[in-house]
């Protein structure tokens, strides 16, 4: 059941619906985008009046989207992967003046740099930004000079922006250490990945019956790009597999080519599939026996928990400080140094065939539905626009 949201109090006027703007880049098929989508879905049913601002109307996750009311910056040119951040800034202060939103919502680390700049140009006109950590903030992965800077570059964003989200219990001393804020300025929502029905799917059904299928069923899911480190886990089950074994790679990205190349030379080509960006994971999920992720850093990676939903054995690296949460501690999968190929190829070849869907095992994934987190958004949302409105006042 659905419950509808108290609206915010003007001061001085009658009660109306909050007021959400959501900046994307577009319909990228990321985590980020697709938790952002949903979230707005959700916080509409429940009364609030959201905005969704597009830099441009394409992207592998578009379908689901257009179900939801969005709209696309009108500017001289369309905006490629090195414009689009200026394309926001040159056109979004004129949008925010003119609907004069309660709140802004950064829907992850790749719009932050969009959330200082709208402080700036905007000043006292901006309203406040919340915004959601979505990866991890230690970056071990950097160079150590780059890592200085991007450390000066997070102390930047605690100065100018509101309010952070966390999205696991271990987040807050990572954010409050690397933005320099306090406590009262970060809230932990866990990430809303699935609708409850999703979650109850998801766990419903297993096939087929694993124990007289030939070989082994690995899956990994993410963009074709550096940060997933799929070169690590091909390496990896190549160290590993069987000659019935199969590796399913699901996404598409800039590493494609490389990916299939390694493949070649690792002899496994012939055991490895990648068709894509797959709008449903449902059918995958279902006939694999365990997930795979091999990152080098994330934030809360969202695949994590529809795997346990699922009923899947997980072996990830230790990519976030998120992730002994998300696994339960241990109980719901394996964790191993990020960049160790002998310890993830070791952890595949360990992993249970299948995990059985135990009651333990959804509780845990329905921590992260998308009606608890919408709500714990509405409520840290409210507050603080009470909150500016107090201080203005």
């Amino acid at each position: 059941m659905i419950t509808r949201y108290a609206p915010t109090v003007e001061a001085g006027g009658p009660a109306r619906p909050l007021r959400i703007l959501t900046y994307l880049h577009g319909f990228d098929p990321g985590g980020v985008e697709r938790v952002a989508l949903r979230l707005n879905a959700a916080w509409a049913a429940r009364g609030a009046q959201t905005n969704i601002i597009v830099g441009c109307d394409s992207g592998a996750a578009r379908a689901p989207a257009t179900a939801i009311q969005y709209q696309v910056l009108a500017g001289r040119f369309v905006p490629g992967p090195r414009t689009r951040i200026v394309h926001m800034l040159l056109l979004l202060p004129a949008i925010i003046r003119r609907d004069r939103p309660d709140v802004i919502f950064c829907a992850g680390n790749t719009y932050s740099a969009i959330a200082v700049g709208l402080r700036l140009i905007l000043g006292k006109a901006c309203p406040p930004i919340i915004a959601k950590i979505s990866n991890d903030l230690a970056r071990r992965d950097m160079p150590w000079l780059v890592r200085v800077f991007y450390h000066r570059w997070l102390k930047i964003q605690g100065r100018l922006i509101d309010h952070f989200v966390g999205m696991a219990p271990a987040m807050a001393q990572e954010i409050a250490e690397g933005m320099r804020v306090g406590r009262d300025r970060i809230t932990i929502i866990n990430d809303p990945v699935l609708f409850e029905a999703e979650l109850d799917r998801l766990g419903a059904t297993r096939s087929p019956p694993l124990a007289v299928r030939k070989g082994r069923r690995f899956i990994a899911i993410g963009r074709l790009t550096a940060q997933k480190n799929f070169a690590l886990l091909l390496a990896a089950f190549a160290r590993i597999a069987a000659p019935d074994d199969r590796l399913t790679i699901l996404g598409e990205g800039p590493e494609r080519a490389d990916l299939e190349q390694r493949a070649a030379r690792l002899g496994i080509a012939d055991r490895l599939a990648m068709p894509g960006h797959v709008d449903s994971l449902d059918h995958w999920l279902r006939d694999a026996d365990t997930l795979v992720m091999s990152s080098a850093y994330e934030g809360v990676p969202a695949v994590i928990i529809e795997a346990v939903a699922a009923g899947l054995a997980v072996v990830a690296t230790d990519c976030s400080v998120s992730m002994p949460d998300l696994l339960g501690q241990g109980r719901f999968g394996k964790l191993v140094p990020t960049g160790d190929v002998a310890a993830l190829a070791g952890a595949m070849d360990k992993a249970s065939r299948c995990q059985p869907c135990t009651d333990s095992a959804r509780a845990h994934a329905r921590r992260f539905t998308i009606e608890a987190g919408a709500a714990a958004y509405l409520e840290t949302m409210s507050r603080l626009v009470r909150a500016e409105a107090a201080s203005e006042g």
